[in-house]
């Protein structure tokens, strides 16, 4: 399908990444863009901008979760201005839709809401990119009945986002099998390279993850036909606010994309 100058799901790998969270009035999510844009401009990889304004669905009551829709939009609009990149960003209820799809390029169904009609069916109206996110409870074969719901409102530009699945108490696994079987779906599938790394609740009150496996799973996903990549990135994860043990360094980005860009070539050749 067809974004701003390029296309997703044929012969270019396409790179989805940002901070989890905007904060700090967006401060480091300009930071985060800024250096993306620079990064994947020499390798020639085509960029989508990803942030959330709200992360319905922290583990703690006390986590942080956001600016909220309209300062988080206005800072959205802001970065899709400056960089000239376009933006993606999750939406949690159907009510939240329309005022998303006036900024973002591509509206993000979270994996815990995959299955919601409503949602599906909103998102779909508007006729932007709808990437659904595979729930970590599902089967690769499954997702299908969500993209259908897409379908069925009118509108065929769908992604997949493959972001592993529970293993157990705590853990998840990425089988790369699901990759082909989604692609044999009909849908352009994007590997989440840093949620496929979270230990669910393994902090306690919060998520932790393993962020030195990150370059592993985005390596083989390449290798295995992913279309895309999904990173959540920031300037100093340690101390991000959201989803900071998944995060990479944005120094660690470039060699990392370098790597996958060579091993795209190969596959696709």
């Amino acid at each position: 399908m067809e974004i701003k100058n390029f296309s997703i799901g044929k012969n270019e790998l396409v790179l989805i990444a940002g901070p989890c969270v905007i904060e700090n009035d967006g401060i480091t999510a300009f930071q985060t863009a800024e250096k993306l844009k620079q990064i994947t401009g020499k390798l020639d990889i085509p960029y989508v901008f990803k942030a959330s304004y709200d992360k319905a669905n922290r583990t703690s009551l006390e986590s942080y979760r956001g600016p909220g829709i309209d300062k988080g939009l206005e800072i959205l609009a802001r970065i899709k201005e400056s960089f000239e990149v376009p933006v993606l960003t999750d939406i949690h209820t159907p009510e939240e839709v329309l005022k998303a799809a006036e900024v973002a390029d591509i509206l993000q169904i979270p994996a815990f809401l995959c299955r919601q009609t409503d949602l599906l069916v909103a998102a779909a109206k508007t006729n932007k990119i709808v990437n659904i996110k595979k729930g970590q409870f599902l089967a690769p074969q499954q997702i299908e009945q969500a993209a259908l719901k897409v379908k069925a409102a009118g509108n065929n530009k769908i992604l997949v986002t493959e972001r592993g699945v529970s293993f157990g108490y705590g853990n998840l696994i990425s089988d790369m099998r699901a990759i082909s079987i989604i692609q044999g779906l009909g849908y352009p599938v994007i590997f989440d390279a840093t949620h496929s790394v979270q230990l669910p609740g393994g902090a306690g009150n919060a998520s932790s993850g393993q962020r030195e496996f990150v370059p592993v799973l985005a390596k083989a996903a390449t290798a295995a036909g992913a279309d895309g990549i999904f990173m959540e990135v920031h300037p100093d994860p340690q101390n991000a606010l959201s989803d900071g043990a998944n995060m990479i360094p944005i120094n660690q980005v470039s060699e990392l994309l370098k790597v996958c860009k060579d091993i795209f070539s190969i596959i696709r050749e």
